[in-house]
């Protein structure tokens, strides 16, 4: 079941990023023929607003140094949740390059039917794939461990029970912001339950994604750069028939070069 659906996510036109291009796209980083830019672009700007009103809380409780230790320590999260999300919607074109590089040379090599050439390309796919999918089932772990943990805080201990339950303290939360109005019980707190669920599922996606994206592209650069390797190795096979071809190879052996180098 799980192999059917992870097939879903592959891709002709994109053999080694199918799947990362999925997850950007999906979370509105990756903009490309996508349907509605300007309302990925507004979920992008709600994430940069809640994360000011987590400075906001942290400037209001910073004479409590726990609560603003805990305060800090997801927001700096957030700011690079944000920050990832905002640079790669700016900078659009050139990733759109650099995706397009890729995708184009590896269609350009696997229409070679070399063997060599196609296990190189199979054994860091198949890497990349790996290291994606183990990467996304961890940040989802993880964010629905943050999501669950008030939950668990709340059933673990009896005493905080009847503290919540009587009025003395308020209803433990998943993160820490400013809203303009009263989050630690009632309809208020629920509402915060949902926009920080909400955002914690976004910062999740995006990290997840993008630190993913980054791997990949990595992956793929060190396996041309082996893949080079190979093929200046074979420059001066003894079945060539003749100079031409040897300076053939040489041109495209010094243009694959120069195209993994920009």
């Amino acid at each position: 079941m799980f192999h059917s659906i992870l097939s879903k996510l592959e891709n002709t036109d994109h053999p080694l990023l199918a799947p990362t291009l999925w997850g950007l796209k999906t979370w509105g980083i990756w903009q490309e023929n996508s349907l509605n830019p300007k309302i990925c672009n507004a979920i992008h700007i709600a994430a940069v607003i809640f994360v000011i009103s987590q400075y906001v809380e942290l400037w209001i409780i910073r004479s409590d140094l726990n609560l603003a230790l805990r305060n800090l320590s997801v927001t700096m999260l957030s700011t690079v949740c944000v920050v990832k999300a905002g640079t790669f919607v700016v900078w659009q074109k050139t990733w759109k390059n650099v995706i397009q590089y890729v995708s184009s040379e590896e269609k350009r090599q696997l229409a070679k039917n070399d063997r060599q050439t196609n296990e190189i390309i199979e054994k860091y796919t198949q890497y990349s794939r790996r290291v994606t999918y183990f990467y996304w089932s961890l940040v989802a772990a993880t964010v629905m461990t943050v999501i669950f943990a008030p939950l668990a805080a709340f059933l673990s201990s009896s005493s905080n029970r009847a503290l919540i339950n009587n009025g003395s303290a308020p209803y433990p939360e998943i993160l820490s912001s400013w809203v303009p109005f009263d989050r630690r019980r009632g309809l208020g707190y629920w509402i915060s339950v949902v926009e920080h669920s909400l955002i914690c599922f976004y910062g999740g996606g995006v990290v997840a994604t993008y630190d993913s994206n980054a791997v990949v592209l990595m992956s793929f650069f060190a396996g041309q750069c082996q893949l080079l390797r190979v093929n200046c190795s074979r420059l001066f096979e003894n079945d060539r028939s003749g100079c031409e071809d040897e300076m053939g190879s040489i041109q495209e052996c010094h243009n694959h070069h120069n195209n993994l180098m920009k």
